[in-house]
């Protein structure tokens, strides 16, 4: 079944919403029940992620592929998954549903709908964890989308919730999820001054993924040359 682009923008809006209600919600939830045990709260925060992306991506693959991430479509509009013409409404879909997930999170836990982020997110250790964690999350779509494309949720879901922990940055690699972070002075904040160099980080990880999967791709054999091979 085909969707058009308004209901795959839907969907878009609809799942990056939920996805920051995930992130910035939980972080709330944990920071304020784990006793200032930082470490119990980025577990409670990093499970809830990856359990949400499970389902959503389950949710709502079937209608937009489930992007909710602005560096996820750049990727897949460079490998020919996705027009060009589609891109710009996928990103506004995805920002304006990052922004109202946030507000809707606050709300849940009686905040102001929108205030800046004094968490500080800065240095070079930082902006070398968002390549890596952005350039990550795209290896492992490619790679599960093009041999077991049903596995992609659970191996995202995976994957994000390892990569709070294994980098330094607790793993954005999405920049529609660091511009609405910067809206929210909670465990999940970032300052908005940060901000603009880990998009810069973030898209830098796209294009190196996308060069690596081109070269990788081109190393692929096909089927009838490895029965050729075979019988040689």
């Amino acid at each position: 079944m085909t969707f058009n682009l308004r209901s795959r923008a839907a969907a878009e809006f609809l799942g990056t919403s939920f996805l920051l209600m995930a992130v910035v919600g939980s972080g709330i939830m944990g920071e304020r029940l784990a006793g200032g045990n930082v470490a119990l709260a980025l577990l409670a925060n990093s499970v809830a992620t990856g359990a949400a992306l499970v389902a959503l991506i389950l949710a709502l693959g079937p209608v937009s592929g489930a992007h909710f991430n602005p560096a996820v479509t750049l990727a897949d509009a460079m490998q020919g998954g996705i027009g060009w013409r589609e891109v710009p409404v996928y990103l506004t879909a995805q920002i304006l549903g990052a922004f109202s997930g946030v507000a809707a999170a606050h709300l849940m836990f009686g905040l102001p709908w929108f205030f800046a982020s004094h968490h500080a997110r800065s240095g070079r250790a930082l902006l070398w964890s968002e390549f890596l964690a952005t350039f990550g999350l795209l290896a492992v779509i490619w790679g599960c989308a093009r041999v077991r494309s049903s596995a992609v949720s659970f191996a995202v879901g995976a994957y994000i919730t390892a990569a709070y922990w294994f980098t330094a940055s607790t793993s954005f690699a999405n920049p529609a999820v660091t511009l609405a972070r910067a809206a929210s002075d909670t465990f999940a904040g970032i300052r908005p001054v940060d901000a603009p160099a880990f998009i810069v980080a973030q898209l830098a990880g796209v294009v190196a993924a996308v060069v690596c999967f081109r070269w990788l791709a081109r190393g692929q054999v096909s089927p009838a040359t490895n029965l050729d091979r075979g019988r040689s």
